[in-house]
């Protein structure tokens, strides 16, 4: 029983991972054709950095991903703070609400804010983009401070205000020192989805302005080239070291930390 379940799981990550890696292999392709192997090489990957086009295309998801993780991690750190603060009803009402922006249909999200971006006359571009990649980057980050929130002891933040600190001092010297990982997480989850987003990006960026994302659905569309495969294993490795980074800095656990979990497991 047990090696029929290992060779179930071992069946599911071939059916996932089979497609990448053949993507990947031919990606090193010398020959233009998918059913014949030509060789090594990595002129696909030099032709694909010589391309202007895809350059401006990495460019402006970079920048995209960076601004918008950078953005969403700071109001969704604060917006975790007020959350944490408040009552018990209210807090599980306004984590609902946060909720609902992961578990809706990404194609229902695009479409509403590209209705609401027209109805406001505002010119879809990197602007509307940016906005949009905010907008869903928000909820990943509230989630991911919120457990590191709920680890700490108050007490600590209190005397560190009897002892003359200003609140300001004691949340940065106190409180933001060990939510600092979920922090991290935040901004690593959102750059990733910010990265990896095609559907959103679709309804709202506008003519003249591409994501490798988009990007790459018009070269499918026109027929697939051996740059595509080098673009698109860089964006797969790209993304795998970026949540490997995520699980790592979300399972680290501070010694410190357990220990002082522990002692207050212990006292109460």
């Amino acid at each position: 029983m047990k090696l029929l379940k290992r060779f179930y799981i071992i069946l599911i990550f071939i059916f996932l991972y089979a497609p990448i890696a053949a993507l990947m292999v031919l990606s090193f392709n010398e020959s233009k054709t998918r059913s014949k192997w030509g060789g090594f090489t990595w002129k696909w990957y030099l032709s694909l950095m010589d391309d202007s086009i895809i350059k401006q295309a990495l460019k402006n998801t970079l920048l995209l991903a960076l601004l918008s993780a950078l953005i969403a991690t700071l109001i969704g750190t604060v917006a975790a703070i007020s959350i944490h603060s408040m009552k018990r009803r209210s807090r599980n009402i306004l984590l609902g609400i946060t909720n609902i922006p992961m578990l809706n249909a990404e194609i229902v999200t695009g479409i509403s804010l590209m209705l609401l971006f027209i109805t406001l006359n505002m010119r879809l571009g990197f602007t509307t983009v940016l906005l949009s990649h905010i907008t869903f980057n928000i909820p990943y980050v509230i989630l991911s401070v919120m457990p590191r929130l709920k680890q700490l002891n108050p007490n600590t933040y209190e005397a560190a205000l009897d002892l003359g600190a200003s609140p300001l001092y004691a949340f940065f010297k106190v409180i933001f020192p060990d939510i600092l990982p979920g922090v991290c997480s935040g901004f690593l989850m959102a750059f990733t989805m910010s990265l990896d987003d095609f559907i959103i990006t679709h309804f709202t960026k506008g003519p003249g302005f591409d994501t490798l994302s988009t990007k790459i659905y018009t070269q499918v569309r026109k027929g697939i080239k051996p740059e595509m495969y080098a673009l698109s294993t860089i964006i797969f490795v790209t993304v795998l070291i970026l949540l490997l980074l995520v699980n790592f800095t979300t399972n680290r656990i501070n010694p410190a930390d357990d220990k002082r979990q522990k002692k207050q497991t212990a006292e109460t």
